[in-house]
C-alpha cells in the first residue's frame, strides 16, 4: 500500500471511532434522561416548604411554621450527633491500624442518633397535620415523603417551582 492510501485509511477509521464513540454517548445520555424522567413522574413535583405555606391563612401559617421550626432545632443535636459519628468512622477508617469492630460501632451511632432526629421530626410533622384542615394537610401531606420538602435547590429553577401544582393526594 502506498502511503497516501494509509494516511486515507487511518482518516477513515478514526472517523468512525469517533462517530460509534458520538453514537454510544448518545445512547447514553438518551437512557439517563429517560430514567430520569420516570423517576420524576413517580417522585412528582418538588415544591418549597415556603410555597407550600402560602395557600393558608396567615394565622395558621404562622403558627405551623413556628411549630415545625421549634421541631427543627429540637432534632438538629441528633443530626449534628449523626454526622459527627459519620466523620468519625471515615476517620477510623482511613487509620492504620484499620479497627473495623471501632467503624461499625461510630457507623451504629450515626444511624441511631439519625433515626431518632428523623423521628422526632416526623411526630410533631404528624401532630402539626392534626390540627390543620383537611385542604392543608393535603398541601402538606408531603412534609412526610423522605425527599419532600425540600426547598427546590436540586436542578429545578424557581420558575419551575411557581408553575408546579401541589401534589395531589387521594383524600
Amino acid at each position: 500500500m502506498s502511503p497516501n492510501t494509509l494516511k486515507i485509511a487511518l482518516a477513515a477509521s478514526v472517523a468512525l471511532n469517533l462517530f460509534a464513540v458520538a453514537a454510544g454517548v448518545t445512547v447514553m445520555v438518551g437512557q439517563a434522561r429517560v430514567e430520569n424522567r420516570v423517576e420524576s413522574q413517580h417522585r412528582g413535583p418538588r415544591v418549597p416548604f415556603r410555597m407550600m405555606l402560602e395557600s393558608m391563612d396567615p394565622t395558621v401559617r404562622d403558627r405551623v411554621r413556628q411549630e415545625l421550626r421549634a421541631t427543627a432545632m429540637a432534632s438538629r443535636p441528633d443530626f449534628d450527633e449523626a454526622r459527627t459519628a459519620r466523620r468519625a468512622a471515615i476517620t477510623a477508617a482511613a487509620a492504620e491500624p484499620y479497627d473495623a469492630d471501632q467503624v461499625r460501632t461510630l457507623l451504629e451511632q450515626s444511624r441511631t442518633a439519625e433515626l431518632r432526629g428523623r423521628s422526632r421530626l416526623e411526630n410533631d410533622a404528624v401532630t402539626v397535620l392534626g390540627t390543620l384542615d383537611v385542604d392543608d394537610r393535603r398541601v402538606l401531606s408531603v412534609i412526610l415523603a423522605r425527599n419532600g420538602g425540600r426547598n427546590g435547590r436540586h436542578g429545578r429553577d424557581r420558575k419551575t417551582l411557581r408553575e408546579a401544582p401541589a401534589t395531589p393526594v387521594a383524600p
